[in-house]
């Protein structure tokens, strides 16, 4: 049974009648009698009582009635959900997020595609690092990800630039330079550091080495975690102090200070997804955490 043959034989089991079932279809009445004949001679059995004056359902006819009418009502239902794909309001976007962007991005992310999107759906996941984000895009397990500057020149991979944050130390509340309104890093020369991993290494960990070489001095001790709430965590329990992304301080924890650095160290958020096979949905998502990291 064709589609076009079960909305035919609908209208005419309503109707009763050829002539006003031809005029709701906008056919020919003769084309309407074929497609019901074709129908019949297929099936096997009539579907209709005729007569000069009447039209009316078999047995056959009327127990036809609900399937012709599931495949109506099924193909309608696809014609809207493709339509809806078609647009990126509906579908699966996954999402991760560097462990920097866990706090402050990802909430925005998510009550705004909630709000502008509520028929998709996403799957979301913080606290990763640059290297995990890019396998991840290209493994095809994210679709889109947050991520640091580490993932330029990787091919398959497009960089959309979101903004440039400036680094700040995190400090033990009760550390003598915590009252201060701004620091020079060099003052934090003789501290114990806690930093983002080296293996598999973050973007961080590369850019707050850089910092200090640029301020006269290395660390002499470093505490790798890998996530930023651990990483603000161990400075608050005074195991060190760290350098983090401006963002960052919407992780608001006890027994931690953010205080401005002196000198200007800035490192990139970006947006990276695949450089092909983006559905609509994963664009729509795209431009909404554009929209929300910029504002």
């Amino acid at each position: 049974m064709e589609l076009r043959q079960a909305r035919y034989f609908l209208t005419l089991a309503e109707e009763c009648h050829f002539g006003r079932a031809a005029a709701r279809l906008h056919v020919a009445q003769p084309a309407l009698s074929q497609q019901i004949k074709a129908l019949e001679r297929e099936l096997g059995i009539a579907l209709f009582h005729r007569s000069t004056r009447h039209v009316e359902l078999t047995e056959a006819g009327r127990h036809l009635t609900p399937y012709a009418r599931t495949l109506v009502t099924e193909a309608e239902r696809a014609r809207v959900h493709m339509a809806e794909l078609a647009t990126g309001h509906v579908g699966r976007v996954s999402i991760g997020f560097i462990g920097t962007a866990t706090y402050d991005v990802l909430p925005r992310v998510a009550r705004t595609v909630r709000s502008q999107l509520p028929q998709l759906t996403l799957d979301l996941r913080g606290e990763l690092i640059t290297p995990e984000l890019v396998e991840g895009l290209l493994t095809g397990t994210y679709d889109l990800a947050v991520s640091r500057a580490g993932a330029a020149g990787v091919e398959g991979v497009h960089l959309t630039p979101l903004r440039t944050e400036p680094l700040m130390a995190v400090l033990p509340a009760h550390h003598p330079l915590a009252a201060d309104e701004r620091i020079a890093l060099s003052a934090l020369a003789d501290e114990p550091f806690v930093i983002h991993p080296s293996q598999p290494r973050s973007a961080m960990y590369d850019r707050v080495l850089s910092a200090c070489a640029r301020a006269g001095f290395e660390p002499s001790s470093l505490i790798e975690v890998g996530e930023t709430a651990t990483l603000v965590v161990l400075v608050a329990a005074g195991h060190g102090v760290a350098l983090v992304p401006q963002s960052v301080r919407s992780l608001r924890l006890d027994g931690v200070t953010y205080v401005p650095l002196a000198e200007t160290e800035t490192i990139d958020l970006i947006l990276a997804r695949r450089a092909h096979r983006n559905s609509p949905a994963v664009q729509h998502v795209a431009s909404i955490i554009e929209q929300c990291v910029r504002t």
